[in-house]
């Protein structure tokens, strides 16, 4: 609990009450389902806060709207922290490994998240029948694929918010044909390296 509470200090950020005790929760619930079931290739507890619940929460102030759309959120990152800081938003956590759904659901449950729902599902398949203010997708795939596989899922004047490590300027470059204009910001992470994460956000152009 407490290498959690002194993490999200240095982030800066107003977080509503009993939100370190979720976090550290979570925590305990990916590592009791990791030593089963593989979620996340890291399993030492301080790089899963460091590369789990700060790495998340760096984007929150990126998010615009009610509705939150998290495209192959695996384990339920960055979804399941985003959603325990901004209980008044409404996310949905979308991959199409069951394993890890389930997962999600449990954690969503446990923790009593009802601003979460979870579904099994590609991106490209997904048809809930309306379109997102914020969709965010963390390490998913290169940028012009990203818009391949969600892009619809944007609102009027919604945002897609790709999380990425370096400066993606290959990615970049790419896109210049496409109908979506990029701004990219960089993004510290208390314990991560200068330079090592960014977002990509994109709208219709």
């Amino acid at each position: 609990m407490d290498d959690i509470e002194s993490a999200i200090l240095q982030l800066e950020q107003a977080f509503p009450d009993g939100a370190a005790f979720k976090f550290a929760a979570l925590l305990d619930e990916l590592e009791k389902w990791n030593r089963r079931v593989n979620l996340t290739a890291i399993r030492e507890r301080q790089e899963i806060v460091t590369a789990h619940i700060l790495d998340s929460l760096v984007a929150r102030p990126l998010l615009e709207g009610s509705t939150v759309l998290d495209v192959g959120t695996g384990a339920g990152f960055p979804g399941l922290p985003l959603a325990i800081a901004e209980p008044d938003r409404h996310f949905t956590l979308l991959d199409s490994n069951n394993k890890k759904i389930m997962f999600v659901q449990h954690a969503a449950g446990l923790l009593g998240l009802g601003n979460v729902t979870a579904v099994k599902g590609r991106g490209e398949d997904y048809a809930p029948g309306r379109r997102f203010d914020t969709v965010i997708a963390r390490a998913l795939a290169a940028l012009p694929r990203l818009v391949e596989i969600a892009g619809h899922h944007v609102g009027e004047g919604g945002v897609f918010v790709a999380l990425k490590g370096r400066y993606p300027a290959e990615e970049l470059e790419q896109m210049s044909n496409k109908p979506w204009r990029c701004t990219v910001t960089e993004l510290r992470v208390p314990g991560l390296e200068q330079g090592s994460r960014h977002a990509v956000l994109l709208r219709r152009a």
